[in-house]
């Protein structure tokens, strides 16, 4: 049995409509998985079945006259979290790989980070936002969501942090590596550079803060990642970086704190 993403738009919200599609699933030996609104007038379901009933159940609701069903497809990733959240996860037209949020929504941006976090191989993640919007600590929650270890090779969560060295299991490709595009682009330790430049190489998940100002030392492109989150205080919130480049705790590489670890 597999499953499936059944999402219909409601026509006319009559009593009882619910019911009545249930109990057309339940006739087809179909399982319900789970039910959510996803918007005012769509629902959302997650069903288990085989092909010849899903096959079956589509040519009925087909002919129904309250509602029209907009998607049927094997559930991806923003299917489950928009059933278990009720509303979709904004995504760019353009560039389908940027995902926007705002901070309402941290609780959905911390279960879409964990489910990418699960999974094996590489995978590049940009964090875009404005300062104190609540990026770093999304991370480290979707990290301990997904039952893994986070090693900072750059913050500015408690203060300015450059680390040149890992020890022992913090090069495991279980970990996730996360650091701060501005604090690593200006950066003149050498040594830092050299350890970013072998994380990057290594398997498994690094999430990068700030990723445009990353960019801007020349070794990487936006295109190398799988990943954009922006995350906004607000709707309509530009995200810039002319307060960080006018900042003079940035205007320096003796500014940052190093630390041998």
């Amino acid at each position: 049995m597999n499953e499936w993403y059944f999402e219909y738009e409601i026509q006319f919200n009559r009593p009882g409509l619910l019911g009545d599609i249930a109990s057309l699933l339940g006739m087809l030996r179909i399982n319900i998985v789970s039910v959510n609104g996803v918007d005012e007038t769509h629902r959302g379901m997650l069903v288990r079945s085989d092909e010849t009933a899903i096959a079956r159940f589509r040519s009925i609701v087909a002919e129904m006259e309250h509602i029209s069903f907009t998607k049927f497809r094997v559930p991806k990733l923003r299917d489950r979290l928009a059933v278990r959240h009720g509303h979709y996860i904004a995504r760019d037209s353009d560039e389908k790989n940027t995902f926007r949020f705002v901070r309402d929504e941290l609780g959905i941006l911390v279960d879409f980070l964990a489910e990418l976090f699960k999974r094996e191989g590489h995978c590049l993640i940009g964090v875009r936002g404005m300062p104190r919007v609540g990026k770093t600590e999304s991370v480290v929650a979707a990290s301990v969501c997904a039952n893994k270890k986070w090693v900072f090779l750059s913050s500015t969560m408690i203060k300015q942090t450059v680390r040149n060295q890992l020890m022992g299991d913090e090069f495991s490709p279980n970990n996730i590596f996360i650091l701060d595009g501005v604090v690593t682009a200006r950066s003149t330790d050498e040594r830092h550079t050299q350890l970013v430049r072998e994380i990057m190489r290594l398997p498994g998940t690094k999430v990068v803060e700030h990723p445009d100002m990353f960019v801007q030392t020349g070794e990487y492109q936006l295109s190398d990642f799988n990943y954009i989150i922006e995350l906004r205080h607000h709707d309509g919130e530009e995200i810039t970086f002319e307060m960080l480049r006018k900042n003079d705790m940035f205007s320096s590489g003796n500014a940052f704190d190093s630390f041998n670890f």
